[in-house]
Formats: structure tokens, sequence, C-alpha cells
């Protein structure tokens, strides 16, 4: 039932985790389903978000910045001084900066 919706399918692993991790007994009514959905989605976006930062050494506060203002337009850019903010400092003329750049991009 969750592949068979377009804008369900890209929750599918987070329906299945809250299932997963949740005790379904305790939650009364449609209401707090939707709302504990939402918590445990934001938690999980923000353990996410820390495991990429310390992954890939990235600057925190920068990096959720340009997480957020991404999620909020519904694309990520590339282009401008945004992206670079997040990158560890690093010369352009390194070729391990456009590799960095694109492995984040």
């Amino acid at each position: 039932m969750i592949r068979a919706s377009l804008g369900n399918r890209a929750k599918e692993s987070l329906i299945v985790d809250i299932i997963n991790h949740t005790d379904l007994d305790t939650i009364d009514d449609k209401a707090s389903v939707i709302d504990a959905f939402f918590i445990f989605a934001q938690s999980e976006q923000q353990r996410e978000v820390q495991e990429l930062v310390t992954d890939e050494n990235l600057n925190e506060d920068a990096a959720k910045r340009y997480i957020m203002s991404s999620l909020k337009r519904k694309f990520a850019n590339e282009n401008g001084t945004e992206l670079n903010a997040v990158l560890p400092k690093m010369s352009p003329l390194n070729p391990q900066c456009l590799t960095k750049k694109q492995s984040f991009f």
C-alpha cells in the first residue's frame, strides 16, 4: 500500500522505521500518529545531517543552513557561495576540491 502512492514511496523507509521503533499501541488516534511520524522524521533528519557533517568533515552551521534552505526550496543549488561555505577549506585549484564538491552535491 505504501508503494502504491508516489508521494508515500519516498517516505517508505521512514514509515517502516517508525513502525519498527515505536510502540503503536500507545498512539491513540490518527492525529497522534501524524504527530509521532512528524517528530520521528525530524529526529531522523537531524541524525542524518549530523552523520553527514561528521563523515564528510563539513562546516556544521553552514551545512545545516544549506540543507534546510535546500529542503525549503525543494532543490539544491551548487552555484554560489552557500555550498562552498559547507565544504572544508581548500584551494579551488586543488583537484580534490571539485571531487569533494561533487561527492557532497
